[in-house]
Parts: structure tokens; sequence; C-alpha cells
């Protein structure tokens, strides 16, 4: 099969990802062999690429292939898998696997387990014509969702999806978000879903426009403007949603918040000069359980969401990654191959 190997991380203008022809996995008793029709193409991808995360051991291996919003088609199945059936329209989230024994996973918070396999950063993940996966941590995809929007689904569609959920966001609330990238542009969605009205924050034209199409109550370019000053002479916000990768888009949501406000992270970075005395609450948010995953394929199988993509071959996966980190994507880019 061909897929998108790494074997040094490196800025992604030195294109450290090669093309080449590798095995297609072996299966064990418990899992499936996917043919991938469609992989979103992350920020956390880039962050690995480029060796950001190499103090925290990702990625743990080397040839790695990444990728971990995939979507495909179950080809080939276990001995022991009851669940799935070869032909099934499947799509794979970050969260590979959980352990099952750890209290995290024990109290039905396995996004937090303390030993995940993380797909296309501890084990193989999308960038390739075929991946395996555990049968138990696959889904399947509704018959009315096509492969290649329903694949940003899998990291994006949930990573938003339990943001919005811990934001509270609801009727009569005023939510900020901060990034209106593959992330940002659908909480927007999920929390205009929930009743709130939306700003939508960002540096560029081009997603502001985006914002506004899919229902942001108010954009504001902090390339142009201070979105404090602004927001605060509106009137501030019941809670802050952050998936700008910036510490000034950090600062900028603890000061737009009201006080006994909900601020909610979903990437990494400082905060700095915390007010105590406003008693904000500050929530970390990573992707999801497999209940939430469950929940998003719902709620797009109803058409109430929209994902905006921007689809590119598999050999592309460099300079698609260039392009996420020059903000030049319109909400993701997926990358295909062939069924």
């Amino acid at each position: 099969m061909k897929a998108m190997l790494l074997y040094k991380t490196a800025p992604i203008e030195q294109k450290p990802l090669s093309y080449e022809d590798v095995e297609i996995p072996k299966i064990k008793g418990d899992e499936v062999l996917i043919k991938v029709v469609a992989c979103g193409v992350c920020r956390s991808n880039l962050h690995m690429i480029e060796g950001d995360w190499l103090d925290w051991g990702v990625p743990s291996k080397y040839p790695i292939i990444p990728g971990h919003e995939v979507t495909g088609v179950v080809e080939e199945i276990g001995d022991y898998v009851t669940n799935i059936k070869i032909g099934d329209r499947v799509g794979v989230q970050p969260l590979l696997k959980a352990c099952g024994k750890c209290e995290y996973c024990m109290s039905g918070r396995e996004n937090l387990c303390l030993n995940p396999e993380i797909t296309g950063e501890t084990v193989n993940g999308g960038y390739a014509e075929y991946m395996k996966a555990p049968a138990d941590y696959i889904y399947k995809i509704p018959s009315n969702l096509d492969y290649s929007e329903a694949a940003p689904l899998f990291c994006p569609g949930v990573t938003a999806y339990r943001a919005v959920k811990l934001s509270e966001a609801a009727l009569g609330k005023t939510i900020a978000v901060f990034g209106v990238g593959g992330v940002g542009h659908l909480a927007i969605q999920y929390a205009r879903l929930g009743g709130a009205k939306v700003i939508a924050v960002s540096r560029t034209k081009e997603h502001l426009d985006l914002a506004e199409e899919i229902g942001a109550n108010r954009i504001i370019a902090s390339s142009e403007e201070d979105p404090v000053r602004t927001i605060a002479k509106e009137g501030f916000v019941d809670a802050s949603i952050v998936f700008a990768p910036s510490d000034e888009a950090i600062s900028n949501a603890l000061n737009v918040t009201k006080k006994g406000g909900i601020i909610v992270l979903g990437v990494r970075g400082n905060i700095k000069n915390f007010a105590f005395n406003k008693e904000h609450i500050i929530k970390g948010s990573v992707i999801g359980t497999r209940l939430d995953m469950q929940k998003v394929l719902q709620i797009a199988s109803e058409g109430k969401i929209k994902v905006t993509i921007q689809k590119h071959q598999l050999k592309e996966a460099n300079e698609v990654l260039l392009k996420l980190k020059r903000s030049q994507i319109k909400g993701r880019g997926v990358l295909v191959t062939e069924i």
C-alpha cells in the first residue's frame, strides 16, 4: 500500500513525510482492517511532525504514519470481532484504544486514559491506503454522510462538541470562540445549536467569512481590532472557547469573559496574570469519549452541522500541512484515496 511515513521530525517546509510503498497491516483477532477513503489533516499532526511534542514522547516510534481522523471501508475482520462486518462504513478517532482499567476509564472518562493508544502518534494512523484498528474503538458512519466530509467529525467534530459541552452553552448565553479553523468552525455550530449567541474571533478574513456563513452572530478580526476592547463595549461573554494556538488568544479569552464565567482551552498555552478575584473557571478539553463520538455522528446525520473541507491527494500531505501552518486552509484539509 501507499503511505506517508515520518522518519525524523523536521519543519514541514523540509517535506519530512515520505510517500512510499509499505506492507498492508496484519490484524489480530480483535481488530479490523480498514481501506482508508479519507483522513483529515490536524494541527496536532503538524506539531508531531515538526517535533513540538518530543518532550512528551510523541511520536513514540519511527517510522510512523500520522493521521487520526479517518474514514473508510472494513475489508477484513479478526476472528473475535462480532460488532463489525466486512463492507461496513467506519471511522476512527484519535483515541484508538483505552486501557479500560484506570480510574478515568472506569468512570466514563476514557479520553483521559492513563495508558491510551493514540492514532498516528503511538501507532500508525490514516495517512495511508489501509490501517488497522480495534473493533471496539471504531464507529459506523451513517449512510447519508460522505466519507470526506465525515472524516473531520472524528477529531475536530468530537473535540468541538466536548468543548462546547464544557462551556455550558445554552439559550440566552453568549460564547466567544477564538480560532475559526477546523475545530473552531464546528464549535460555532454546536454553540448555536444549543441556543447561544456566538462571537467568532480570528485573524484572517477567509476564516471570518466562514464563521459568518455558518451562523456566528458577530465576527471580530483580531488582526485589525482589539477583541477585548470591542467585546467589552458590547458586554462580557458567559464563556470563551480557545482553539487558536496562541497565548494572546488565551489572555484575550480571560479578559472578555465575565466574572465567574468559563474558559475552555482546547490548545496548549500559558495563562499569564491570572485575576483570581474574577473567579473564572478554566477547563481543559481533549477529544471526547466514545459516547461523545456517537452523539456527534447522530447530529451530523441529522444535518444539523456542516463540515467545510478542502480535498487533497494523499501524496500531497506535506503541502497541505504547510498550508495549515500558514492558516491557508478554509475549514479542514482532507487527504483522500480511491476506494
